[in-house]
């Protein structure tokens, strides 16, 4: 077991705590719907809102947040409910992210709208936007100072707004003929890194750590993350992603590989608007384009650049080194 992994496994269910009291429980059977659907997209609950062990997510935002406060000394359950705000701003965006995308599925169960609708869906959302903000304030309880929690707030207020302003241009990106590299890296460096951004950053805020370093390298990490995911969206095996086959061809999201595709291959670009072209042809396509490798070369530098941003840091302990190995298990995931 990796380093990474055994804390982890140590944190995980302190996480999963933390993140129950702050979403909470219905008062009413009338609320029954309200709370079990944020419960079911979360993971603890099936379709018929009982009680299970469902997959989540891997929950690497909130880890980073507390493997990042302990790397940099500081006491990581002292950072929960920062790490549990992350975990629940993320999957807000998950599920508006699954409506905008029309995807039925994610982690391998039908998705909250495909369940209960798109009206229900948003609300849920702009439930779990709100716990989210409410979940920083339990910062109190672990003895934050309030002049550090409004610092904390304010830098997570930020990466929401960026990580919405990167998923209007990804939607934006639906209706244009073409993307540039430079549009594409703008777009994912809020819509996915962001997010990874302010949680290595908070980490090390509540630890009085190298924050601007940490913030480097969550930055850096979130790129490749987005990056990878790209590759896998494409090639990735839905046993293992949980998603449909080559999904983000079906939608004809311009991901990283389709950019790269649209430049070397004539004709792809045309063919890749058109809905009639079989998917068939599109991924012979990427192939012959050496797109998939030129992905993977990319996702590579910015892994590269989380690195040394670490390296600046100076974090010369267990943690830091933890820390090292999930950026080099981020880059060779499979899901």
């Amino acid at each position: 077991m990796s380093s990474w992994e055994a804390f982890f496994n140590e944190w995980m269910p302190l996480l999963e705590a933390e993140m129950r009291a702050a979403v909470g429980e219905p008062a009413h059977p009338s609320e029954r719907l309200f709370y079990g659907m944020l419960a079911y997209h979360l993971g603890w609950a099936d379709a018929q809102l009982r009680p299970a062990q469902q997959d989540g997510g891997k929950r690497v935002r909130p880890m980073l947040c507390l493997l990042a406060c302990a790397a940099c000394g500081g006491d990581p359950a002292r950072a929960l409910p920062a790490a549990a705000a992350i975990e629940l701003l993320h999957n807000f965006s998950l599920i508006h992210d699954d409506i905008q995308d029309r995807s039925e599925t994610r982690r391998g169960r039908p998705t909250v709208w495909a369940l209960w609708g798109i009206a229900q869906a948003i609300n849920a959302g702009d439930a779990l936007f709100t716990i989210a903000h409410r979940a920083l304030w339990r910062l109190r309880e672990r003895g934050v100072p309030a002049e550090r929690i409004l610092e904390v707030a304010e830098r997570f207020d930020a990466a929401c707004l960026m990580l919405t302003r990167g998923q209007h241009f990804d939607l934006l990106f639906e209706g244009a003929e073409r993307v540039s590299l430079e549009e594409y890296l703008e777009m994912i460096r809020g819509k996915t890194a962001a997010l990874l951004r302010a949680a290595a950053g908070i980490g090390a805020r509540l630890a009085d750590g190298p924050a601007e370093d940490l913030e480097a390298f969550g930055e850096a990490l979130g790129m490749a993350f987005q990056i990878q995911d790209d590759l896998l969206g494409i090639w990735g095996d839905p046993v293992v992603t949980g998603k449909s086959a080559a999904d983000d061809l079906r939608t004809r999201k311009k991901t990283l590989p389709v950019i790269f595709a649209m430049e070397r291959i004539p004709g792809f670009a045309e063919r890749y608007r058109d809905p009639q072209t079989p998917l068939e042809i599109l991924l012979q396509d990427l192939e012959r384009s050496g797109a998939r490798a030129e992905t993977e070369a990319m996702a590579a530098v910015f892994t590269q650049q989380a690195m040394a941003a670490l390296e600046r840091a100076g974090l010369r302990n267990p943690y830091g080194e933890a820390l090292r190995d999930l950026a080099r298990a981020l880059l060779s995931r499979t899901r």
